[in-house]
Parts: C-alpha cells; structure tokens; sequence
C-alpha cells in the first residue's frame, strides 16, 4: 500500500491526545487516532478500539467523528486503557477492506497489542462491525454491534469470535428483523457458541448509543483476547434498562438525534 503522511490535526488533553489523520492510507478511510496519556511510542502493547460510526456522521468533516460515540466518550471523561481508531465514512456501506488497511496501518505506526482488537459500531456502524469482522474474525478479539445487520453473504465468520448483538424491538430505522437475521444463520449452523444476543423490548434506534458511555461496554469487551484457549464469551456482564437509563441521565440527551443514523 502507498502512505501519504499528513497530519492535519492534533489536540492533547488531560484524558490523552486525539489525532486527526487525513490521506495516510491511499484509497482508504480518514480517520481519528486516539492515545491515552500513559500510551508511549515504542513503549507497551496497547488494546486497540475501532468505532464505526453510524450514517448521520458519513462525510468529510472529521469533527462530526467526534459528536457522539468512543472518541466523546472519552473527552466527557470516560477512561478507556486503548488506543481508538475512529475512521469516517465518507457515504454507504462499511467497506471491510478499508477498515483492514487501516488496522494495519495503525499496528504499524502504534504499539498495539495484536492480540486485544475489538470493534464496535452502531446501525451503520453496527453492519460496518458485523461485515469487518465477519471477514477477518482472526484478528478481532471481540465485538459489539448495535441496532444494525450484516451484508455478507456467507456468515460463517461471525462465529469465530466473541459478539454481542443488541437491537430495540421498536427500532424504526432499522428493523430488528436485520439483527434477527445473522443471530438465526449463526443458529442454524451451528456457530453460535460464541453469540450473545439481546432485544431490548420498546426500545428504539437511539438507545443503544448510550452503550459507548458504559463502563461495561469496555469492561466485557476487554474481557477477550486472541490468546483465549479455548475461546469463549464472557456472560458474566449483564447490560439491561438500568445502566441504559443511569447513562441517560448522566449525558441528558435525547435519542431522537439517532432517529436517522
């Protein structure tokens, strides 16, 4: 692949430094690199947190990567031990080859624990995550995808890996039917030993993008590695209306700006 460096933003805080990069991966996503305060070049292997956001962030203003999910998560104070690369979609689907070129851009350029990988996104983002790491389950450690589905035609590789799928029964922009779909493929094949799925009854699109400001959003995903033998999914972490509901409370936001995502 062909490397064209070039920064174009950089912004430190006491919660770490947040890294806009612009044309560094020819042909691919730009993107947000995030580093903890104790992150050192060179220095010990960090877990590494891809976000994939949803449809109303698509476009070529990076800020707008920045207005809900990991990355404001973490400028509202939330303390996540990884690395984050938060690409931007610039319009329609998540292609996975994309979000692969840039994983391996970042595995080069940063001190990334290879074995501690995870994804997660939400509607667009969600079939973003479910078609990443369906293709490339030998890299991701876990994943989560929120009130979205999948592309892929063979849905195989989705259970090769630790996945929570959550999805709001009352979700009109994206029916719950999608998510229905891949954990009812996972199930009759035989592949779902690693699936964990909940259906939020009465929920609607937005609720599920509280999750990025939940401790145990990283808690359960941290939970995982590659190393794992044998593999398994952590069901020890329940995440029901209660930590959904604290959250709304803590942000004070409204899932209505979710509505079209």
């Amino acid at each position: 692949m062909l490397f064209v460096l070039s920064l174009i933003t950089a912004s430190g805080s006491s919660n770490g430094n947040f890294e806009a990069k612009k044309n560094v991966v020819a042909g691919s996503y730009n993107f947000w690199i995030y580093t903890p305060s104790d992150y050192e070049p060179g220095g010990h292997p960090m877990p590494l947190v891809i976000f994939l956001h949803g449809a109303s962030l698509c476009g070529n203003n990076l800020n707008r990567v920045r207005t809900y999910g990991v990355l404001d998560a973490i400028e509202k104070g939330k303390v996540i031990p990884a690395v984050v690369l938060a690409p931007q979609n610039g319009g329609g689907a998540w292609s996975p080859k994309k979000i692969d070129e840039l994983l391996e851009w970042t595995e080069e350029h940063y001190s990334i624990d290879k074995s501690r990988v995870y994804v997660l996104g939400m509607s667009l983002g969600g079939y973003g995550t479910l078609d990443y790491v369906g293709t490339y389950p030998h890299k991701i450690a876990a994943a989560m995808a929120f009130c979205g589905g999948c592309s892929l035609k063979k849905m195989d590789g989705l259970g090769q890996l630790p996945l929570w799928i959550m999805h709001g029964t009352a979700d009109r922009a994206v029916s719950i039917k999608q998510s229905k779909s891949v954990v009812d493929y996972l199930q009759k094949s035989g592949n779902d030993k690693l699936l964990r799925y909940d259906w939020m009854q009465g929920g609607d699109h937005g609720v599920y993008a509280r999750l990025f400001y939940l401790q145990k959003t990283y808690d359960w995903l941290f939970s995982h590695s590659l190393g794992d033998n044998p593999k398994i999914v952590d069901k020890a972490f329940e995440i029901d209306r209660t930590d959904i509901k604290d959250t709304y409370q803590e942000l004070k936001w409204s899932s209505e700006m979710f509505d079209n995502d």
